[in-house]
């Protein structure tokens, strides 16, 4: 059996500072807050947030898409890897961006959600307390090879679908809020695949035959993971902000049980 095509649907216009979706074109980013000192941009899936030599065949980038958009410079304060869509945080000078930066980098007075589908049926709540290695990639002085990381996790939503996998007869997902307490490089993908329950779609830390066969169910191939909602202190006004993005139409596609959580 196989779903129609899922699509990210038409984004409406609307104020800057809404938390809602903003586009005019398929090159502009939707807006979720902006002010004198930061824009936050509801980032798509599949498209990374600067330049780096590990793609070097991708054209598009957040950082200069929405450089040309604001006709402005602006400065990245944290990343989302290419395939996570959702809040992301720039700065609109280099004193803010300095601000964020070291509360980004010492995990200190943020809140982050995201949402994801996994494999399988976990328990309805938990914590992962899992030290992550440092990537091979990551020179940055200062940085300890093993590092203590946490994830807490809650089950929104169980589907099961009429797809064969291995000897089960049928296919079953969940989709979970995540909440990192710690900001380690892939730690969400990392844990999840800690606790047997991969993120759907990742191609390094989920199953690859089980990924490509949700694919071509679903009609869209991406990482199932989203940055939903980010909470933090605006580092010149002192104001707690709180930075949404609801999750595209794509999300939709996914059949819940019903009473998965009674």
């Amino acid at each position: 059996m196989r779903r129609n095509k899922c699509t990210r649907g038409p984004l409406t216009a609307s104020a800057p500072g809404d938390n809602t979706r903003v586009s005019e074109t398929t090159d502009r980013l939707p807006l979720l807050f902006r002010d004198d000192h930061l824009v936050a941009v509801d980032k798509p899936a599949g498209v990374l947030v600067h330049r780096t030599g590990l793609d070097a065949g991708e054209t598009r980038f957040v950082l200069q898409m929405l450089r040309d958009q604001l006709g402005q410079p602006v400065w990245p304060v944290h990343r989302l890897d290419k395939g996570t869509s959702g809040v992301l945080l720039f700065a609109l000078d280099a004193h803010s961006a300095s601000i964020l930066g070291q509360g980004f980098q010492r995990d200190v007075g943020l809140d982050k959600t995201y949402l994801a589908v996994v494999r399988g049926w976990p328990p309805a709540e938990g914590l992962i307390d899992h030290p992550l290695r440092r990537m091979p990639d990551d020179q940055r002085p200062g940085r300890e090879d093993i590092q203590a990381a946490q994830t807490r996790w809650r089950t929104l939503a169980r589907h099961e679908l009429p797809l064969p996998y291995g000897r089960f007869p049928a296919t079953r997902t969940a989709l979970v809020e995540l909440h990192p307490l710690t900001g380690r490089r892939h730690q969400l993908r990392r844990h999840m695949k800690h606790i047997a329950h991969p993120i759907i779609g990742d191609a390094t830390h989920g199953k690859g035959p089980l990924n490509r066969a949700l694919a071509d169910w679903l009609g869209t191939r991406r990482l199932w993971l989203h940055a939903s909602a980010l909470t933090l202190r605006h580092p010149v006004t002192g104001e707690r902000l709180h930075l949404q993005a609801p999750p595209g139409p794509e999300w939709a596609c996914w059949p819940v049980v019903p009473d998965a959580n009674a």
